[in-house]
């Protein structure tokens, strides 16, 4: 299975996840629609956060099923690179802030 890296565009926030990308998710969310974001579900257990928590902030919205990790960075950053939804064991990659998503 390979294994992709991502992070946010400065990269203060930085990810490796395990898996195949074999579908995303478009958000509906305000920040994500805007800027394209595909999310892809990952379980938990596949995710490796490489940097500190405390490099990102919390982003949700509407009922807060996902809350959406992102870089606290606002003047060069805010990239949104992963999320996590409390009603499933799973967490949430922004697929293009994976190196080698097509």
């Amino acid at each position: 299975m390979p294994t992709y890296t991502g992070s946010c565009h400065c990269e203060k926030v930085a990810f490796e996840v395990e898996g195949n990308i074999e579908g995303a998710l478009s958000c509906n969310c305000s920040i994500c629609s805007r800027k394209g974001a595909l999310l892809w579900f990952v379980p938990r257990s596949s995710f490796k956060l490489k940097t500190a928590e405390s490099a990102a902030s919390t982003y949700e919205f509407n009922k807060h099923r996902i809350k959406h990790r992102f870089c606290h960075v606002p003047a060069t950053c805010s990239t949104i690179p992963m999320g996590r939804m409390a009603s499933r064991p799973s967490m949430t990659t922004t697929a293009h802030a994976c190196s080698g998503f097509p």
